[in-house]
């Protein structure tokens, strides 16, 4: 990663702007749809090598450590890890288009709260600083949604980021996979 040291500060924010509303998770869009523009535009992974603010953020946080790293799996790099993780990450898709889609069709409740590798509820509700006044309840559920896999996922990097080197979850991360396959054709 280039001179962009400080992008870690835009995942933090991500987080915190989750608090105040979570309707602006829905920014997380721009995390998971840009890279793919950059792709097809420069034919190369602009965005991995320069802007992800959570590879920033592994970086700082892994770079933080005392202690030795472990030496990342062979099967992240050239294992089938990566496509493990692609395949979790289409499924969640999925799972969050469809109760989305029921939601809004009025056959299915909001979810209203956080849940972990999309199963897993979190046993606290999160706090909300303020309200904004009549939001669709499928708009609100696909807010939850994503926020619960843009947290499942940067949860899952850091921890591999404190256990290996700092970006290894850049090497499984499903918009890096998509990158890749995108610039072999």
């Amino acid at each position: 990663m280039r001179n962009h040291k400080y992008l870690f500060l835009f995942t933090i924010f991500f987080f915190l702007l989750g608090f105040m509303n979570i309707h602006f998770s829905l920014f997380g869009i721009v995390c998971m749809t840009l890279p793919i523009i950059l792709v097809l535009k420069d034919r190369k992974k602009t965005w991995c090598q320069n802007y992800c603010p959570r590879a920033s953020l592994y970086t700082t946080c892994g770079k933080s450590k005392k202690w030795s790293s472990h030496k990342t799996p062979r099967f992240f790099i050239k294992g089938n890890m990566k496509w493990i993780m692609l395949a979790y990450f289409g499924i969640s898709l999925t799972i969050i288009l469809m109760s989305t889609l029921g939601v809004a069709r009025g056959v299915k409740l909001p979810m209203e709260y956080l849940r972990f590798l999309i199963v897993i509820p979190l046993p606290f509700d999160m706090p909300q600083l303020f309200d904004i006044m009549n939001i669709a309840p499928w708009l609100t559920h696909l807010s939850y949604r994503f926020y619960s896999m843009m947290m499942t996922t940067t949860f899952l990097g850091l921890i591999l980021a404190m256990v290996y080197k700092p970006r290894t979850w850049c090497t499984i991360c499903p918009i890096a996979t998509v990158s890749d396959v995108i610039l072999k054709k």
